[in-house]
């Protein structure tokens, strides 16, 4: 089945490595116009040059998501150039682990700011262009970690969690529009976060992953990419878990 792209502006949050890269690249091959956002300019700009490389269309933003202020400007900025954005993907995400009587206050904050606040920032100053166009995607990347919990990691898990009550409150309110949102959870993936994950640690995760394996960049990518197109249409307030069965 090949899906409906109708030359989308998509912007992608955490596109400079890892999930984020791999689903900008995938939206562009797409058709999509896709701006690659993250914090640090040499990181996003890399992943646009990629994507120009193919022949595609790419554009690097380098702002701090949890910043309120810096998403409004910049926001601000990409609708004046663009018009609007079709297709939002908050990716962006930081981890600080650290054991609940440990975790320090900026080690919970900084984490809540990045992966929640974030996701609230960029959402709220990009979806009036949406609600005027009576079209959208909203995906937000959550983790296997929002719906199962895990040790050392109460702020992340928080986050995470937070953003799925988050999409389905968006999903009732924008319904009306036409607009989707929906979250994708991925479980173990290979990516620099995972890499440097002792051994022990490691299989010790492939024992409770009934696939027996850590997921592809590209698997969470594939999700992505088939909820935003049109022949998703049907689908919002739903958590899809890309997980190798971790989670059921």
């Amino acid at each position: 089945m090949k899906l409906t792209f109708n030359n989308n502006i998509a912007l992608v949050s955490g596109a400079g490595r890892g999930i984020g890269r791999e689903i900008a690249i995938a939206l562009a091959k797409e058709g999509c116009k896709v701006i690659c956002v993250s914090r640090n300019f040499d990181s996003c700009s890399k992943t646009a040059q990629e994507i120009s490389g193919m022949g595609l269309f790419a554009k690097a933003v380098a702002f701090d998501v949890s910043s309120a202020q810096d998403c409004k400007t910049n926001c601000d900025e990409i609708l004046k150039e663009f018009g609007k954005v079709d297709i939002l993907i908050n990716n962006a995400g930081i981890t600080r682990d650290n054991l609940m009587m440990r975790m320090s206050d900026e080690e919970w904050e900084s984490v809540i700011d990045t992966n929640l606040s974030g996701a609230f920032y960029l959402t709220r100053n990009l979806t009036r262009a949406m609600l005027q166009n009576r079209w959208g995607r909203i995906i937000n990347i959550s983790s296997v970690s929002g719906i199962l919990g895990n040790t050392g990691q109460a702020n992340y898990a928080a986050a995470k969690s937070g953003l799925i009550g988050f999409t389905k409150s968006l999903a009732r309110e924008f319904a009306a529009r036409n607009i989707t949102c929906n979250v994708v959870a991925p479980g173990f993936i290979k990516t620099d976060m995972t890499a440097v994950l002792k051994t022990e640690i490691v299989e010790a995760a492939r024992k409770v992953i009934p696939l027996q394996r850590f997921g592809e960049a590209v698997e969470i990518a594939n999700a992505c990419v088939f909820l935003s197109s049109q022949e998703a249409s049907y689908i919002t307030g739903q958590t899809l878990s890309v997980d190798g069965g971790m989670a059921m």
